[in-house]
């Protein structure tokens, strides 16, 4: 079942949004695990703090009790074990969600991820199927240093073999986890901890997003500004703002990486001519770069200026508030590289 097509906003809700429940993205996410798990007797969630704890940012809250300890699984404090485990039961046809608590602390599990997670379908020659979602929390603003506050997706675009999913919306994170849940490859499904207390319009009725299939979040005409997780809210802002100065900037919401929704970026800059990528990883390897790559393949002959990048500082993000906002792309950031591209600096 595939989303249908809405204008302006693929994939979002348009008609009658005051009749729309406005849930948060936690409990966005609540509800679509539970749904799951209701049309999936053998849908299993696994990961550390899961069960009587709901997860560090609750998402989790009360399916232990609804759904009990076989299918809501606790672990030990071992990233490896707890992606070690899940791939295993995928293999063996346990549909599985695993949660790992920070992106950061996917590393301590690279060599299941990226070697065995990623590969094993491929190495079976499509006879392992391995229906299984890795949850994970990205992003800083929280004051958590930097071992708790990375964006690490441009680690994992680099792995074939593995789709990612970062959403932005409560709308978009039901639709997106839902296809992810069913889908019998690997998923890694990243969220940005500054989302889970935004509200948006959330339909009782089930819904798919299929994966590659951009949404446009604001339309324009000038510049297109192109943005993943938070910083799609921040790239909205920014676009209000533009807006007071008579600059129209359209703003894609990627929403899955892998894949990619090419033709979306393209068919927007063959319409401004200018494009903006905003990401909260680091600038330097992002997944700006990537799709700058890809424009400057596809539609050179289109721009007006040469495509910018905007994306963290390459620096570890700091404790200190004040230089945590410094690192961190911002709403200014934004505002000063569509005017780059518009020669208004």
């Amino acid at each position: 079942m595939a989303a249908q097509s809405r204008s302006p906003r693929r994939g979002s809700p348009t008609l009658g949004e005051e009749r729309v429940p406005q849930v948060t993205f936690v409990e966005s996410l609540r509800m679509t695990l539970r749904e799951e798990m209701e049309r999936d007797p053998s849908l299993m969630l696994i990961g550390e703090d899961i069960g009587r704890y709901g997860s560090i940012f609750g998402v989790t809250k009360g399916l232990l009790e609804e759904f009990g300890s076989h299918r809501v699984r606790s672990t030990p404090i071992s990233e490896s074990a707890i992606i070690g485990s899940a791939l295993g039961a995928a293999m063996t046809g346990i549909r599985t969600v695993a949660e790992i608590m920070y992106v950061d602390f996917t590393t301590c599990a690279m060599d299941q991820i990226v070697n065995q997670v990623a590969k094993m379908r491929y190495m079976s020659g499509g006879k392992a199927k391995i229906p299984l979602v890795i949850r994970t929390q990205g992003g800083g603003g929280r004051g958590n240093a930097a071992q708790h506050s990375q964006s690490l997706e441009a680690l994992f675009l680099h792995i074939p073999g593995l789709k990612i999913v970062i959403p932005s919306t409560p709308y978009d994170a039901r639709g997106l986890l839902k296809t992810a849940i069913r889908d019998d490859n690997p998923v890694m499904f990243i969220e940005h901890k500054l989302l889970y207390a935004t509200k948006g319009s959330v339909p009782d009725g089930e819904y798919l997003i299929p994966f590659g299939q951009a949404d446009i979040k604001r339309k324009g005409r000038d510049v297109t500004i192109a943005a993943i997780s938070y910083m799609v809210v921040k790239a909205l802002k920014a676009a209000e703002r533009l807006a007071g100065e008579g600059i129209e900037a359209e703003v894609i919401d990627l929403r899955t990486l892998v894949p990619l929704d090419d033709e979306a970026i393209l068919q927007s800059i063959r319409k401004t001519n200018r494009a903006v990528i905003v990401h909260e990883g680091c600038r330097r390897g992002g997944i700006g770069a990537e799709i700058a790559a890809h424009i400057q393949e596809e539609a050179f002959d289109y721009l007006d200026a040469p495509v910018e990048r905007v994306g963290a500082l390459n620096v570890p993000i700091p404790y200190s508030e004040p230089l945590e906002k410094a690192v961190i792309p911002d709403e200014e950031d934004i505002t000063k590289a569509v005017k780059k591209v518009l020669y208004r600096n």
